[in-house]
């Protein structure tokens, strides 16, 4: 049996060597102290703003970077991709300042706003499979068949080594960072970061943080190995990778420190937290940062300086429409219930003084009266109110069923 070979190693001179190569064509983003996000999470939060980048994402640093170190030739023929968006923008951005050839696939759930700013920056783009893994695999096919140079999103040393310029930024604004909290799908991003803060501030913890629908990470450390693991349906797209890199979990494991994994709904909360009190539109890859630190998970990192890695604003205005609601019903400024009531002059008028007598708003009544029950003179009704807190939903609960108002079982919240 023929050994594995050992991964490229990827050091902190090649990160620093990175640094200088994409200076020219790289933004050096911000990284600014959060007054609001640290009161209410109790942690001592900065914010590294890389969605700031050109394209919207950190992918912008290992695309330039692998773009750089091309040949001629490899210049002259162009490059292909697998991304489900961020890597395809960055490779197609820089691959046009540096008069590169792009071809990107992407699999078909990618967000339209990515797919449609690819093809207006000048790539061609390829949409195949309903996986990341399906659209990889079309990428290998094509750049074997037409002689394209192959640049893996999150599994090729020249990637890594891009993509850990962002710590040697963030350490050069906040040198004595506690801890650097870091969205992981691939482990691209992690390993880059991970190698180049390591090396600068040894005692620095780096998290990663995992989405529960695509957890990989957690899955190869349990292994020791990459390993495959089934995908759901997630906000943080960007994250949705099945199996991290063969070559990014080796750098990756031995230097992270700990692994969080968030659901669904922490991730829509973090969105709407960085809306309000950040005035930042965020994807769900990168609130993923945030909704690390909104649980329980690190509370013994409270009180320390954090740095959260906003790594990506590519979201779809549909969708952060939706995600707005759901964070404000995860938030309890949102609730809905059903009740059912007399279909006569005054129901609604005595229902809704009861939601207003709790200091809540309507939003919405739909009325139901075919489907009531075999009462045909009663009506059911599903109410949409605006509320302050989960506090302020309680007793308005209490008020509805003080004023003689059943809640039916299946009310939402």
């Amino acid at each position: 049996m023929t050994a594995r070979r050992p991964p490229p190693a990827v050091t902190i001179d090649d990160i620093r060597a990175a640094q200088k190569r994409i200076a020219a064509g790289i933004a050096r983003t911000p990284c600014p102290h959060s007054i609001p996000l640290s009161e209410i999470t109790g942690f001592r939060v900065w914010c590294k703003l890389d969605l700031l980048q050109r394209t919207g994402s950190f992918k912008e640093r290992g695309a330039r970077n692998a773009l750089e170190l091309l040949d001629a030739a490899a210049r002259s023929r162009g490059v292909i991709a697998a991304s489900a968006g961020n890597h395809a923008l960055g490779l197609a951005w820089h691959g046009r300042l540096l008069e590169i050839p792009v071809t990107v696939v992407m699999p078909r759930f990618a967000p339209l706003v990515k797919v449609a700013t690819c093809r207006r920056l000048g790539a061609k783009v390829i949409l195949e499979g309903e996986s990341f893994e399906d659209a990889r695999a079309r990428a290998v096919e094509i750049a074997a068949r037409d002689g394209l140079e192959l640049i893996h999103g999150f599994d090729d040393p020249r990637v890594i080594a891009g993509q850990g310029t962002m710590a040697l930024e963030v350490l050069a604004d906040v040198p004595d960072a506690d801890a650097i909290i870091v969205p992981t799908g691939g482990a691209g991003l992690l390993a880059g970061v991970a190698i180049a803060a390591k090396a600068v501030r040894p005692t620095i913890s780096v998290v990663a943080v995992e989405p529960a629908a695509a957890g990989s990470l957690s899955a190869s450390l349990a292994a020791g190995r990459p390993v495959q693991v089934p995908l759901r349906p997630t906000l943080a797209d960007g994250l949705a990778v099945g199996k991290v890199g063969e070559v990014s979990f080796p750098l990756a494991a031995p230097l992270v420190d700990r692994v969080v994994t968030v659901d669904e709904q922490a991730l829509a909360l973090a969105v709407l937290r960085l809306s309000e009190l950040e005035k930042t539109v965020v994807e769900g890859a990168a609130a993923s940062a945030l909704a690390a630190i909104l649980g329980d998970d690190l509370a013994d990192l409270r009180g320390k300086r954090v740095v959260l890695l906003l790594c990506g604003g590519n979201i779809d205005m549909t969708t952060l429409g939706r995600v707005i609601d759901h964070g404000l019903a995860v938030d309890g400024r949102l609730w809905r219930f059903r009740t059912r009531l007399v279909d006569r002059p005054g129901g609604i008028a005595r229902l809704t003084a009861s939601i207003a007598a709790a200091g809540a708003g309507v939003v919405e009544i739909v009325h139901d009266r075919t489907f009531s029950g075999a009462d045909v003179f009663s009506v059911t009704v599903e109410v949409t109110v605006q509320t302050a807190d989960h506090a302020q939903v309680a007793s308005l609960r209490e008020r509805l069923r003080g004023d003689g108002f059943e809640l039916l079982p299946s009310a939402a919240g």
